[in-house]
């Protein structure tokens, strides 16, 4: 499986494939505020 396999070594590092890790992290974790956010308003902050 994709998953399990070993770093190959002879493959270089692509800048782009970490800017891309990098960005996504950041999406999710914006995301996840945002949730968390929401349920503070609904649950903690009703009017």
């Amino acid at each position: 499986m994709y998953f399990f396999r070993k770093k190959d070594p002879n493959r270089p590092s692509s800048f782009n494939l970490k800017v891309m890790h990098i960005i996504n992290a950041i999406a999710i974790s914006m995301f996840l505020l945002g949730i968390i956010w929401k349920l503070i308003q609904w649950f903690i902050l009703k009017k």
